[in-house]
């Protein structure tokens, strides 16, 4: 398999993500950004399999309505004919890989939730430690583009590994113990902290350092926190904090 110059910086900055300090699902999110640009695609949801309830559950999605991503947790996934046999792969596995794509595009699950979203072409990838399920990667493409590749499947299987052993770390991830404003209380760990650091006049690259973490996922978890409080640039963020 060829790897270009682009690939190979993005798969360094997908292993970077892996050898830093974040709860789990902060690492699906911001892989699931370098992974849709490694594949050259639009959309991307990421789950974790619950065996109590025998459901996927803590959502994560890029580029796709919220609404819609709900109504897979409260009624597609329990009608999806790819996903469960997709999920049994510990490797990367195309939807094409269990099901026919002319088949597929009979069913509601494709017509009522994957078209609403114009998702097309998929493949997932499992992080599977001991039998229990530490989370996934759900990528799509939409009609537009190709199918994934057999070297689309190798990268994904190239990362696997890290993507796995980086999600068990982050079971052991330890929440904060400080209390935190109820305005901040949806951000991630990372992000109040980023957010906090911020308030404190820090830069970019001295919350990296102060982190440990690459300037470019600062500026991640910096945006997920514009989003989420309604700020629109640090000194509104710092001063949602401090109020």
């Amino acid at each position: 398999m060829y790897l270009t110059g682009k690939q190979m910086r993005l798969i360094s900055k997908i292993m970077q993500v892996f050898t830093e300090s974040h709860n789990e699902k902060e690492i699906r999110e911001i892989v699931g950004d370098l992974v849709m640009q490694l594949l050259q695609a639009q959309y991307y949801a990421s789950f974790v399999w619950q065996d109590d309830s025998a459901s996927f559950a803590s959502a994560i999605q890029i580029n796709m309505d919220p609404a819609n991503i709900q109504q897979y947790e409260n009624y597609y996934q329990f009608n999806d004919p790819i996903t469960p046999l997709m999920k049994r792969y510990e490797v990367a596995v195309r939807a094409t890989d269990v099901l026919k794509q002319e088949e597929l595009i009979k069913t509601e699950f494709y017509n009522d939730f994957l078209k609403k979203d114009g998702l097309c072409w998929g493949v997932n990838l499992y992080a599977w430690q001991r039998g229990r399920n530490l989370g996934d990667m759900r990528i799509w493409r939409d009609s537009r583009r190709n199918n994934f590749s057999e070297d689309d499947l190798r990268m994904l299987d190239m990362i696997q590994p890290a993507f796995t052993n980086a999600l068990a770390r982050a079971r052991e991830y330890a929440e904060p113990r400080n209390a935190t404003p109820s305005l901040i209380i949806s951000l991630s760990p990372r992000e109040q902290e980023t957010a906090q650091l911020v308030a404190q006049g820090l830069s970019d690259k001295e919350i990296a350092r102060h982190l440990n973490i690459a300037t470019t996922t600062v500026r991640t978890h910096l945006e997920n926190a514009f989003r989420k409080t309604g700020a629109s640039n640090r000194a509104g963020l710092a001063h949602k904090i401090l109020s």
